[in-house]
């Protein structure tokens, strides 16, 4: 049926930016929250156009799901939106299933319709559990309510930016058919910022890319990266919460733009042996009253001793976040020092295979880079973890902390023993939700083969948490 009889909403790029910019904007000047509620129903109401309100939450391993809402329920029922919990991995047990999703109206999209569909628009939801009070197991929540708590307590503003790595392969559902086909196919033999304009995979990086600008990215630099058909588009920091569901929707808008051009955009880390493997480098800083407290020109590296406190703090917990910070089988493979692996517990300005760098900085931009972060993990459980490590934590005793001879887990088996033998983990994410995100990972490395050897494993892709298929898992 044509567009003009449907009349559903759609806007151009220009227009779709002006409007995402502007409440990003009402977002970073923390608008009351019942201020902005009131304007986006009003919004929904005289909008004729729109059709449906696609409703987005994380699960524990961070999976995005995806509800539409019909506009008109939605309105009068934003309030009770109930769902079965039990069938998110890793959420409630069968005999307590309902749960509730509120609306964050702060995180409202408006989306291009050559890529979403025509008459739509997007929210990120709260999951609410039967009494009422955030879900310990939904990420997003737990780091919500701590950035909250940070700028009551100590005026501090979180500040995140994440460098994406994805692969580029031939052909729809690559990683679903890998168990078949054994390979993952280029789509471009370049590397490192070299693509001919034109070609597939520049095709695909600029129409990412101008969908971001329209859902207000801010959009700063994109490029190949060193391995063949490999990614990355980067664009502004932003507070905490708004950077991790930009992970989400960086994800979700390559891997649709992507299944749109018949091609397969995948974030597992190490997909292809004997080339560079993806991460997901989390640029970090903390801010208070407009000021960077990370910066110090007087300071070792140019940042201050704030700063530096906070990189000591996960260093010294880092084996026990790893799991967190990647946490699949083929994650492991990715942590290979002979592809720039960021696998050493240590910090540097130069040595990209410590764990943390420190980048050349200013007043503005100075920050630390935790480089040992898969683009596989749930971002909520991440900046969660590295923030409330580097906040909250405790300093080793150690000496020289920051050129210790330690390394990360080269194995997810040794990393969910840390993980489980963790107090701080026990602290930072409660017992309960600590031992089902355990489980979830053991259930995936046991369908696994223990040792990594020198292929990808088919379980490896078949059994990863992002491209797992429901009938599949229903065997088990």
């Amino acid at each position: 049926m044509p567009n003009e009889l449907r009349n559903f909403l759609t806007l151009n790029y220009d227009e779709l930016e002006e409007l995402n910019l502007k409440a990003k904007e009402q977002r970073k000047n923390r608008v009351a929250a019942h201020t902005i509620q009131e304007e986006r129903l009003k919004y929904l109401a005289d909008e004729k156009r729109i059709k449906a309100v696609t409703v987005m939450f994380s699960d524990l391993e961070g999976r995005l799901h995806l509800l539409d809402y019909d506009k008109k329920f939605l309105i009068k029922s934003f309030d009770n939106l109930t769902f079965d919990g039990s069938s998110i991995r890793g959420f409630t047990a069968q005999h307590e299933s309902d749960l509730r999703l509120g609306i964050d109206w702060s995180s409202f999209y408006w989306v291009p319709s050559d890529v979403f569909g025509t008459g739509k628009v997007m929210v990120f939801g709260e999951v609410i559990d039967k009494q009422g009070a955030p879900y310990s197991g939904d990420m997003r929540g737990v780091l919500k309510s701590y950035a909250d708590a940070q700028f009551k307590k100590n005026g501090y503003t979180m500040n995140a930016a994440n460098e994406i790595e994805g692969f580029l392969f031939r052909g729809r559902d690559a990683e679903q058919r890998y168990p078949d086909t054994g390979v993952f196919e280029y789509v471009d033999a370049g590397g490192y910022y070299h693509s001919l304009p034109g070609d597939p995979l520049r095709t695909f990086i600029d129409t990412a890319a101008e969908v971001q600008r329209a859902m207000g990215f801010q959009n700063e630099k994109d490029h190949p990266e060193v391995a063949p058909s490999q990614f990355e588009i980067n664009y502004a920091y932003g507070d905490v919460v708004a950077a991790a569901d930009q992970i989400q929707l960086y994800k979700l808008i390559c891997r649709q733009v992507a299944n749109n051009q018949g091609l397969t955009a995948s974030f597992l880390p190490k997909p292809v042996v004997g080339v560079n493997g993806s991460g997901m480098h989390t640029n970090v800083s903390v801010s208070k009253d407009g000021k960077n407290l990370f910066w110090d020109p007087k300071g070792l590296e140019k940042i201050s001793s704030f700063a530096w406190d906070f990189v000591d703090r996960i260093l010294t917990v880092g084996n026990d976040i790893c799991l967190v910070l990647n946490p699949s089988v083929n994650a492991y493979r990715r942590l290979d020092p002979h592809f720039e692996a960021p696998n050493q517990l240590k910090a540097s300005a130069v040595d990209r295979g410590s764990m943390v760098r420190i980048p050349i900085g200013n007043e503005k931009s100075a920050r630390v880079e935790v480089r040992a972060v898969a683009p596989d993990a749930n971002p909520y459980a991440v900046l969660y973890s590295v923030f409330k490590t580097g906040l909250d934590g405790e300093i080793s005793k150690i000496e020289n902390l920051r050129q210790a001879h330690r390394y990360l887990p080269d194995n997810i088996y040794t990393a969910i023993d840390q993980f489980r033998a963790s107090e701080w983990i026990t602290k930072i994410m409660g017992e309960d939700v600590k031992e089902r995100f355990a489980e979830l990972k053991q259930n995936s490395a046991d369908r696994c083969p223990r040792l990594l050897g020198t292929m990808v494993k088919a379980a490896e892709v078949q059994f990863h948490h992002a491209v797992y298929n429901q009938s599949l898992w229903n065997k088990f």
